[in-house]
Formats: C-alpha cells, structure tokens, sequence
C-alpha cells in the first residue's frame, strides 16, 4: 500500500493496545508519561489496556471486587486526565487473561464492570456473553505469540469478534522482544480464514514507542466509535511501523 496515499486518506492514528505501571506489573511507565510520549510521536488517540484480574495485573487482588475496579480504572482516568490537557483522545479497554491466552475488551466501562463480578470467575466462553450483553467487543490478542507465559496456543474462533492482526511488539524496531513477524502473519491468516476483522496495536509498555496501531478516514468521538470501526472492518488500516494491511 502506497505510503504517501496512507497518510493523505487515513490521517488518524490509535494505539490499541498499551500498558501502564499503574494497572500492569508489566508497565514501565506512568499513565502520564505514556500518554505524552503517544502524542509526542504523532498518535490521535490511544486506548488503555492494562492486565486485568486474570492477567499480569499490579492491583491487589484481595480487595473487594468493586474497589479493585476503581484502582484498575485509575490508570485510564490518570491518562485520559493528562490526554485532555495536551490533546490525545484517550480511550478505555483492557486485557484480560486466562492461563497466557489473552483478549483485548473494548466498549465496557467501569462502571459495568463493577456489576459484572462474575466477570472475575467468567470462563472464555461466558466471557463472550458477559461482554457482548454490555455492548463491548472481544478480540483475541497475538493469537499465535510463542512465550513462557504461554502453555499452549488455545483458539476460540466462536467467541471473539475480532482478531489482532497486528502487534508491533512482534516487528517493531524498538520492540524489547525478539522479532517474529511470523506471528502476525499467522494471526491474519487466522483472521482471513474466519472472516474477522483484524486491529492492530503495539503491546507497548514504555515510552520507548514501538509505533503500530490503526489509521483511519474519520476521527474517533470514544471507544464506541472504535468499537464500530473494527465491526465494520472498513475505513481503516493496520500499520506494522514498516507496513500497512487491510482490515480485512
């Protein structure tokens, strides 16, 4: 895809998958710094997804259930605070764990999470349930990833809306991991095979910027928008940092 045709029709650009040191044990940097290092490097918007419950999460899993929502969701409020005042749309969504597999959840908010404990012992199946019943979407994250954390690859064509196609962690130069573009391409053969859309994201954890994400024709208003674009699986694109992909 012709590079200067890109930047001219699809101006807008999102980080979809990032991480934080104030939800993820995995984050290296603030809400704040993430946020400005984002808008510094050109990005419209980005969407927080911190590890959540079942994943590599740094919020005390003893609390009560809705008062480990609201110190999971001050990362987002921490970023969106700071996106405001330098202008870079923040968005909210997470990635929940099951044993290495992993899923990206975008268009519920905190306030359903707090009346959805059962989200918390929910199996991937009824996780699909749970999420579709409030208008969200889930998309499996780097399907094919290879990783310690990782027993096994586990696919559940029937309960994800969507697939990551793309995760610059797996391309990106400034990746701290070793580069496996195979992943990738296995996950949008996946995506193609099923019929899915595809998102894109870089997994980033600090702000040493790894630069995947989407483009799109319009600027998104919130997460519903995005939720939208990525059903739709048009008016947008996959960035690598080196290539572009269709949606579909």
């Amino acid at each position: 895809m012709d590079c200067d045709y890109i930047l001219r029709e699809y101006p807008y650009f999102y980080e979809t998958h990032l991480h934080t040191n104030a939800s993820s044990a995995c984050g290296k940097s603030t809400p704040e710094d993430m946020a400005i290092a984002c808008k510094e490097y050109g990005y419209t918007g980005i969407i927080i997804t911190d590890h959540n419950w079942g994943g590599n999460t740094c919020i005390d899993r003893t609390l009560p259930w809705k008062d480990w929502v609201t110190a999971y969701c001050d990362a987002y409020r921490r970023a969106k605070n700071i996106g405001d005042e330098i202008g870079i749309d923040v968005f909210f969504g997470y990635e929940a764990g099951y044993k290495g597999t992993e899923f990206l959840i975008y268009g519920v908010d905190e306030e359903f999470i707090k009346e959805h404990s059962e989200l918390k012992t929910a199996s991937i199946e009824e996780q699909f349930d749970i999420i579709h019943g409030g208008g969200g979407i889930v998309v499996h994250a780097h399907p094919f990833r290879e990783e310690s954390y990782i027993p096994e690859i586990r696919l559940f064509p029937e309960h994800i809306d969507a697939v990551e196609g793309v995760n610059a962690s797996h391309t990106g130069s400034a990746s701290e991991h070793e580069l496996h573009p195979e992943f990738d391409e296995r996950a949008r053969e996946y995506a193609k095979k099923l019929g899915l859309p595809m998102t894109a994201g870089s997994d980033v954890h600090k702000t040493d910027i790894i630069g995947g994400g989407i483009r799109t024709k319009k600027r998104l208003k919130d997460i519903n928008d995005f939720k939208e674009l990525i059903l739709s699986g048009k008016d947008y694109v996959l960035f690598d940092t080196i290539n572009y992909y269709e949606p579909r």
